[in-house]
């Protein structure tokens, strides 16, 4: 990433007086110049700081998409906010649920009763579900107050987009189908000083059948190692201690690159770089998480020994329908083999029950691979069905109660080997990363360990972003109790 200096000088050399350059980041740089102008012109008129709050929906990519929509916003000029009640509010959405939509939904319908009362503020709607044509539709037709509506591919321009919504009074819609542009190098506003999200590649080329994300997102696209190292590089010389890399499925990055790297080789440069103490990553696909990729989180101290492989289903028969391209015996020598390498590592899941067609026999195969794996934690969700995938047009879908029985049995088990998982720790030393005062008590804090499981011991604010070690006095089911060590 170009260090925030360097970024500055380049936005202030950007001439207004000259058509806006073709080429990215440069023509941003000028947007964003533009945009200052306009927002200080808004600010004046007010009479205040304009105020600016995103609400963010999902994953982890959306995550980081919404501290770079964030970056933009301050650096043109708007205060962050955590209220609604703000001069700009953007909702970073999320469709690989139904409830991530009515979410949505509720939230526009306040935020359009505030704008009756603030003729002036500004709505944005972006991400995933933005590229989803009925949604969109939805919008234009139901949420006529929204004012700026733009997808996944085209984040990057969020300075040009708004000023087009400045000089505008219809609402603006930008989609894009499909990119193969990947522009980095603008703000970003991080939540957390002390870590960070990388993106080392975007889209996915899986096409399970029961997911929008390969639609919504596009193909994949690997950054070149070169950019991603440098950005973390950066961000290491900013303060930041952990990174998390980014991926819709970590394993397959590097293929589309003209000198192709594995993700492995990519993990390892990064654990090379000084100041960075913890690596993480985000998500592995089950089909293609190789040895190679055992062997650096066994071996590499920085990497954190915590592996999110999702299962999704226990069933062959299911496993086919989905798409998964593995089986529940490939599934199982692979998390056999992960325990065996990496006795440390949790092992965390996804789940979903009421795949159409599933029956309880295929839910007692799945049940019997958390029962075998021992799961840490596992994410377990019923089935959505999302218009467009394969999935949504199967005849066989299961009856609600159904599923509600399957779900709640499933669950049942998950939480009993997550807590006989969880309990093992307790009595060792941790080297632990602070990440806040704890929520419940303010005489506590709150950190993470390598494996991710939270531990809660009495300290004050300034341990925040430090990594310190920890006695693991008590463990409460999902997380620990402990005592700071000297």
């Amino acid at each position: 990433m170009t260090d925030r200096n360097d970024i500055e000088t380049l936005i202030a050399a950007a001439d207004l007086t000259r058509p806006a350059p073709a080429e990215e980041p440069a023509r941003q740089y000028y947007y964003i110049k533009k945009a200052r102008q306009l927002v200080k012109e808004q600010s004046e008129e007010r009479g205040r700081p304009l105020t600016a709050c995103s609400v963010c929906f999902g994953c982890q990519m959306n995550a980081r998409d919404s501290e770079k929509l964030m970056g933009i916003l301050k650096d043109v000029g708007y205060e962050e906010s955590e209220d609604e009640d703000s001069d700009f509010v953007i909702y970073n959405t999320c469709t690989v649920r139904d409830n991530a939509d009515q979410r949505l939904y509720g939230r526009l319908g306040f935020a359009g009763g505030i704008k009756k009362h603030k003729p002036w503020m500004k709505i944005a709607v972006c991400g995933c579900m933005m590229q989803e044509q009925a949604s969109l539709d939805k919008l234009r037709a139901s949420y006529r107050f929204v004012d700026l509506i733009f997808g996944t591919h085209n984040i990057f321009k969020f300075a040009e987009l708004l000023c087009t919504m400045f000089e505008s009074d219809r609402m603006v819609v930008d989609i894009w189908k499909d990119t193969n542009q990947i522009v980095e190098d603008l703000p970003v506003s991080r939540k957390y000083a002390f870590k960070s999200g990388v993106n080392i590649m975007f889209g996915c080329n899986n096409f399970c059948s029961y997911c929008i994300v390969p639609y919504v997102r596009g193909r994949e696209r690997s950054r070149a190692p070169k950019d991603v190292l440098r950005e973390i590089e950066g961000l290491a010389a900013d303060g930041v201690k952990e990174v998390m890399l980014l991926g819709q499925n970590v394993n397959s990055y590097g293929k589309g690159l003209e000198d192709p790297m594995s993700f492995a080789e990519l993990l390892s440069e990064v654990c090379r770089i000084d100041g960075i103490e913890r690596v993480r990553f985000m998500t592995s696909h089950p089909k293609d998480l190789s040895p190679e990729l055992i062997n650096v989180v066994r071996d590499e101290p920085k990497v954190a020994k915590h592996i999110h492989l999702p299962l999704q289903s226990g069933s062959d028969r299911i496993l086919a329908q989905m798409n998964r391209k593995y089986t529940r015996e490939s599934y199982l020598a692979l998390a056999e083999r992960i325990r065996r390498e990496i006795p440390d590592a949790a092992i965390t899941t996804d789940i979903i029950v009421g795949f159409p067609g599933e029956t309880d026999a295929d839910v007692d195969d799945t049940i019997d691979i958390i029962r075998r794996v021992q799961y840490d934690n596992a994410f377990t969700f019923i089935y959505s069905k999302r218009t467009g995938t394969p999935a949504a047009a199967m005849t066989n879908q299961v009856p609600e109660a159904d599923v509600k029985r399957n779900f709640d049995r499933l669950l049942k088990v998950v939480q009993e080997t997550a807590r006989m998982r969880t309990a093992i720790w307790a009595g060792r030393d941790e080297h632990v990363l602070v990440e806040s005062v704890n929520e419940q008590n303010p005489e506590l804090m709150t950190a993470r360990m390598s494996n991710n499981t939270l531990v809660h011991f009495p300290g004050d604010a300034s341990l925040i972003g430090q990594f310190v070690n920890v006695h693991l006095d008590e463990c409460h089911g999902f997380y620990y109790m402990g005592t700071m060590l000297n």
